[in-house]
């Protein structure tokens, strides 16, 4: 399924809030960049986890949306997070289906801070929902 930034940001006002700038949607792969915000960091200057989990969260639906058929709507039903190293500055999260059936969708979220380093890896479950 094809889609757009725009119709990201429609159906999940989060993702803008948040400020993840999606710089590539396709079946293969999601890339979203968050920049760094004061408003977003942590003790130490770096980026809270919570806004890196909310990071990786977008791009994994998205993700998965990609991989659904047209109409499905991706619902997270499990995530798991690993932080490897504080990201102090912005950081890049690049998504990519590992399985995907007509009901949900394996993604692997590798973020990385600016010199490329791995900072947090992330495994989620979406599931592709049908709107009633």
């Amino acid at each position: 399924m094809t889609l757009t930034a725009d119709e990201v940001y429609a159906a999940a006002p989060f993702v803008r809030t948040l400020g993840v700038e999606l710089e590539r949607i396709a079946p293969e792969a999601v890339v979203g960049r968050l920049p760094f915000a004061p408003g977003l960091s942590t003790v130490g200057g770096g980026l809270h986890g919570g806004a890196l989990m909310g990071l990786a969260d977008g791009v994994a639906a998205v993700c998965a949306a990609a991989n659904g058929e047209p109409g499905a709507l991706p619902a997270t039903a499990e995530s798991t997070t690993h932080f490897l190293r504080p990201v102090r500055g912005a950081a890049t999260a690049t998504a990519t289906p590992v399985a995907a059936t007509g009901t949900q969708v394996l993604v692997e979220v590798r973020v990385t801070d600016g010199s490329g380093e791995l900072c947090a890896h992330v495994l989620q479950t979406v599931r592709l929902v049908r709107p009633r």
